[in-house]
């Protein structure tokens, strides 16, 4: 079975080159193939000069910042490989997560994408690794933290997933982090690959909830473990990111569910989703 690895950068620094040479390194070969949105900070340019001439790594450098989902098309629909891995460029692979990751795949014939269990700078598993799909009530659930007390209410369950309740074989779920996702290129061919519309952030929760549609699923592997270091891209643009965010959040509220809910609903779910950016706002002025 061949992969190929997308890595979409933008001003990743240092760390682009700790994610390629995990994959490098892998137990499971990958043509790699990073895509550049235009960085400012030599990160790609600099891994073209130590792996320019390597074979099965290949790199494509942007004029313009074409956001995630247009970037990640362009390389999907050109290469021909049976699975193709999404990895964000702050995101390092353990040596055998992608073994894993495939393992895993190949022995679900109706999981059709695949993430590991993605660990912070402290070693702790991020929230956002295993996930239920943000219907309206789960996000109110989350935003308020009663999603907390879900595992003893379910009526309370948020969008995050316990993962300690998962145990340690492969658990199909609604969706995964969209910092690592392994998955078969048929079915994303079938599904008309990611939703340009978003320029980055909830591209690809709109993936797997097309996917769900079809009668698919996704999986969490515990055995298959990354590092991330979240936000390390956007860090030179907060307030652009935020803004990035919320509009991702109403187009998947706009396209999934809003045909179906009462004027007032939509107007309630949209209001909330701005007077969240709105609240949040001043925090990403601080990180500036």
């Amino acid at each position: 079975m061949s992969i190929t690895a997308i890595i979409v950068n933008f001003n990743a620094g240092d760390t682009l080159r700790q994610c390629v040479i995990a994959l490098l390194n892998s137990t499971q070969h990958a043509r790699v193939c990073v895509v550049d949105n235009a960085s400012t900070d030599d990160s790609t340019q600099n891994l073209q000069s130590l792996y320019g001439n390597r074979q099965g790594v290949e790199f494509v450098l942007n004029a313009t910042n074409l956001g995630f989902a247009t970037a990640v098309n362009a390389m999907a629909r050109h290469c021909k490989s049976d699975y193709l891995l999404i990895l964000n460029p702050d995101c390092i692979l353990e040596i055998g997560a992608l073994e894993q990751l495939l393992k895993a795949l190949e022995g679900e014939p109706q999981a059709v994408l695949a993430g590991p269990a993605i660990h912070d700078e402290n070693g702790l598993i991020q929230r956002a690794t295993v996930r239920r799909f943000p219907a309206p009530g789960r996000s109110l659930m989350t935003a308020t933290g009663l999603w907390r007390l879900g595992r003893w209410f379910p009526a309370l369950h948020g969008i995050e997933v316990d993962v300690s309740t998962l145990g340690e074989e492969p658990s199909a779920c609604d969706a995964v982090s969209g910092a690592c996702m392994l998955i078969k290129r048929q079915a994303l061919e079938a599904v008309g690959f990611l939703d340009e519309g978003y320029f980055m952030h909830c591209e690809d929760l709109d993936l797997m909830y097309r996917f769900a549609d079809k009668g698919w699923h996704c999986l969490y592997v515990p055995r298959a473990i990354a590092s991330h270091q979240q936000g390390l891209s956007s860090r030179s643009r907060p307030q652009w990111v935020h803004f990035q965010k919320h509009r991702g959040m109403a187009r998947f509220f706009k396209k999934f569910q809003a045909p179906a809910a009462s004027l007032p609903f939509k107007m309630l779910v949209y209001t909330g989703i701005w007077l969240r950016f709105v609240v949040l706002w001043p925090t990403t002025i601080l990180k500036s």
